[in-house]
């Protein structure tokens, strides 16, 4: 297929697309999608290998979040019946933090709900960094705490924070329509701030709102030109008590073709298969490793991903190796440019939940659960709300 020919050679010299050639990616055929993970998958080992980075999830302050994004499950007047408590103490993290690490997390990232922190906040977190890296030796550590004020992210830094995360989540255009509390133009901003700080940017998307493939392009775009160090790909969680509750639109293969037009457009970043891939992707899971260089470990914020020990048997069985500690995730043209990404290497949404949980689809896509008008039926059935781990009294899955 001469489009995808013309794609990997792009991909391969880190050239940006068009804008038509990347909607072609999301328009093509499921009789194609083999042909379109391949070509994507040439770009993925040219810039990591078959390497794939582990990160962990630590929910720091769970709900009671006062902005109304609409994927959220933490967001205001949230019905989902999820974890809520405020800040857990530094060494709780840390033990939280260290289970992830035991598995095999190279990065943990620390997330807290709410519209972005105060500076006590701040010194609660530095706290919370310090103590993780004193018991986790050369652990990178991500911070997800929404929209920073001037000189926070300088302090985070200072603390060892290797990275922020503040995912745009969708175009421009359409973000008005998804959350009214704060603007894109404030997310950008934050992005910003932290790439200034010397931090590694982390920004990503959610796909599954019921967004169009040009909405797609656009936010996939806007992230090409942020160039943050991790993009973090999540698949809309429609958690029940939620205003977007209802939208079941993805199907694996769609996914797939998502997550492929993010590797073509962003070649050499550290792709990342976040909230959402067992709902959405479920036995197709494995194929997305050929587009994506990074997954996070275990479960989501508020809710539980697969075992811990099935994301490692998966990443053996389908020929890939988790990323060592001692290995720089980047390729060697962006960790030296970057303020803190490569060589260290979901507000609120953090960096890895689709509900508004970093994670941030769809569902089956069998002509069995098809309804009439050709949706997906909604797969309910897989949206399970955290309940171990960081606020509760059991043990973590990782």
């Amino acid at each position: 297929m001469d489009l995808l020919n013309t794609l990997v050679d792009k991909g391969l010299r880190r050239e940006l697309p068009t804008r038509e050639e990347a909607l072609a990616v999301l328009a093509t055929s499921d009789d194609d999608l083999l042909e379109v993970v391949a070509a994507a998958g040439k770009v993925r080992r040219q810039w990591f290998g078959r390497r794939v980075k582990l990160n962990y999830l630590v929910n720091l302050k769970s709900g009671l979040c006062p902005e109304d994004c609409s994927y959220c499950s933490q967001r205001l007047g949230s019905k989902a019946e999820i974890l809520k408590y405020t800040w857990l103490k530094p060494d709780e993290a840390s033990k939280a933090a260290a289970a992830g690490v035991a598995g095999g997390a190279k990065r943990v990232c620390l997330v807290a709900s709410g519209r972005g922190p105060t500076d006590r906040d701040v010194d609660r977190v530095s706290e919370t960094i310090e103590a993780i890296k004193e018991q986790n030796e050369g652990v990178e550590v991500c911070a997800c705490l929404g929209l920073l004020s001037d000189g926070q992210a300088d302090r985070l830094r200072s603390a060892g924070a290797d990275a922020y995360n503040h995912n745009l989540n969708t175009s421009e255009g359409t973000y008005g329509d998804i959350t009214t509390t704060h603007t894109y133009a404030d997310r950008v901003e934050t992005v910003h701030q932290a790439q200034a700080a010397g931090l590694s940017a982390c920004s990503g998307l959610i796909a599954g709102m019921g967004e169009s493939d040009a909405d797609l392009v656009d936010v996939v775009f806007s992230l090409r030109e942020l160039d943050p160090d991790s993009v973090p790909v999540n698949f809309l969680i429609p958690f029940e008590g939620t205003p977007l509750a209802k939208e079941w639109n993805l199907t694996p293969q769609r996914c797939l073709r998502i997550l492929a037009m993010v590797r073509f457009v962003c070649p050499d970043v550290e792709v990342r298969l976040a909230g959402g891939r067992e709902v959405h992707l479920r036995s197709m899971q494995p194929l997305a490793l050929h587009l994506v260089n990074s997954i996070f470990l275990g479960d989501y914020l508020t809710s539980e991903g697969q075992a811990g020990q099935a994301d490692l048997d998966m990443i053996a069985d389908a020929g890939f190796e988790v990323e060592g500690a001692g290995t720089t995730t980047l390729p060697a043209h962006r960790a030296q440019s970057s303020g803190g990404c490569g060589s260290h290497d979901g507000g609120c949404t953090p960096c890895g939940d689709a509900s508004g949980e970093a994670g941030e689809a769809t569902d089956c896509g069998t002509s069995e659960e098809a309804t009439a008008s050709g949706v997906p039926a909604a797969r309910t059935d897989l949206v399970a709300v955290r309940r171990r781990g960081a606020g509760t009294d059991l043990a973590p899955n990782a």
